[in-house]
């Protein structure tokens, strides 16, 4: 069992989690920069207007805008052959409306995407990836709105000149299947209702949210369809949020349960970018929930025509669903479920699962038969700096040790995975929460929770490990 020669080792970061310069070089502000710290007991809050000694931790992050050249370094240093990076459309389009690309931040890519082709690695670009322009939440309420679709086609349009011959691989929209659910409106699509002030409760007008993911579903396609026209060699993904779930007992009714919620939190949005069109069991599902799709003439044809070149997803832990849900819950990464009594958890209460990922590559795999990329995986987890000045994160590494094992199973089994970017593989701000302390990266960050730190840069002894997994393409683990 082995990979392909040639497979895409590397790593994946957000604009909005790393870069920081939040208001440097004509960068607009973004639906995150106005988020504050918040902690696994305690939600992030969103404050439309910046308050006055509150930490807002995206707005500095880890600075890596002012040094990537130093991290691309250590990425190139462990053998990187892909990097997955977003772009900030705050820093292309403040507002997302100017009728001009603001050329610090387009300067600012060309030189962040040069600084990777001069290690061979080839950039991975995320176009939307949690942090639209909070100037279109404000006048549009996000993609609630269908003036959104030009909006994003301008940007597009923009970027895929720019980096013709530059960049080879680009996702569309970030976990766009978060928005199934009932707090997935805010972060992904920039929809804000009246009365939310806070992640974990907010004020959920379904119909706004599954609106707003046809206007993204359009959007998407149109990108796909214009990426090919500006450049043949272009390969345009979708990105889903891969919730593995599994029924938690035999009984047919937890099957059944199971089923109608894999169809809508793991199917549906996919087979929308894939397959290209609404699957049947949506009916139901609208119908029940009272919600009526708005489209346009063309919509469904566009949707057939700008189907996804590859699938994308993120995993990071599995759930259990049961028509008897009075039973202990788990909640990670936007998911609820049930508690699986078989697996371990990580510090933040995050199922363990490694096999749950040759499962979900083979599903995945077997619905769409297309190439898929693994784009997000990894432990989250305290970090501390020993005596001797090590990080000794063997538990990371054995997180990941299993994970690669099950990847090579699932490539055994006939899966056509080409590339994998384990998440955060520089300690970053967490999405959720905020924190710091939440840390995934094979690169620890002298960044605290209270925004206190040098930020300098410290290898971890998974920056080793992970260097000889790509020297041997996955042989010494």
């Amino acid at each position: 069992m082995s990979f392909k020669e040639g497979f895409l080792w590397g790593g994946a970061l957000a604009a909005n989690q790393c870069e920081g310069a939040w208001d440097v070089d004509g960068k607009g502000v973004s639906c995150v920069d106005i988020c504050t710290i918040g902690s696994s007991t305690k939600p992030r809050r969103i404050t439309p207007q910046i308050e006055k000694d509150t930490f807002y931790p995206n707005q500095e992050a880890i600075d890596f805008y002012h040094r990537y050249k130093e991290d691309i370094a250590l990425f190139a240093e462990m053998g990187f052959k892909i990097l997955r990076l977003s772009i900030a459309w705050t820093r292309i389009f403040p507002t997302g409306e100017e009728m001009e690309p603001n050329e610090k931040g387009l300067e600012f890519y060309d030189n962040l995407i040069d600084e990777c082709l001069k290690y061979n690695i080839e950039p991975l670009i995320t176009l939307s990836h949690y942090e639209m322009p909070y100037a279109l939440t404000q006048k549009y309420n996000g993609w609630a709105s269908r003036e959104m679709i030009n909006i994003f086609m301008k940007y597009c349009n923009v970027l895929f000149t720019r980096f013709k011959g530059k960049v080879k691989y680009w996702l569309t929209f970030n976990e766009i299947n978060s928005a199934t659910g009932t707090h997935g409106s805010f972060l992904p699509q920039g929809i804000l209702n009246e009365g939310s002030t806070h992640f974990k409760n907010m004020v959920d007008i379904p119909q706004l949210r599954y609106q707003g993911l046809h206007h993204q579903f359009v959007a998407s396609a149109l990108a796909v369809k214009l990426a090919h026209e500006i450049d043949d060699n272009y390969k345009v993904g979708c990105m889903q949020l891969f919730a593995t779930a599994y029924p938690l007992t035999c009984d047919p009714d937890d099957i059944v349960e199971t089923q109608t919620r894999n169809h809508i939190r793991n199917w549906f949005c996919g087979d929308v970018q894939v397959r290209g069109s609404y699957p049947k069991y949506m009916d139901r599902f609208f119908i029940e929930n009272n919600i009526k799709i708005e489209m346009q003439e063309d919509d469904l044809r566009i949707l057939k025509e700008g189907t996804a070149d590859f699938y994308s997803f993120s995993y990071y832990m599995s759930i259990c669903y049961s028509s008897k849900p009075d039973q202990e819950q788990v909640e990670a990464n936007m998911l609820k479920g049930l508690k699986n009594p078989y697996l371990k958890a990580s510090d933040w209460g995050w199922q363990i699962d490694p096999k749950g990922l040759r499962y979900s590559l083979n599903e995945i795999y077997d619905r769409y038969q297309i190439p898929l990329m693994l784009v997000e995986n990894g432990l989250g987890a305290y970090d501390e700096i020993d005596q001797n000045g090590k990080i000794e994160d063997d538990y990371r590494i054995e997180y990941l040790r299993q994970h690669v094992e099950q990847m090579k199973e699932a490539v055994n089994d006939g899966v056509d995975l080409i590339a994998y970017t384990p998440w955060g593989c520089i300690d970053i701000v967490s999405a959720f929460t905020g924190e710091m302390s939440k840390r995934y990266g094979f690169i620890y960050v002298d960044k605290q929770n209270d925004g206190s730190g040098t930020l300098d840069r410290y290898k971890k002894k998974s920056f080793d490990w992970y260097k000889k997994v790509i020297a041997t393409n996955g042989e010494s683990l």
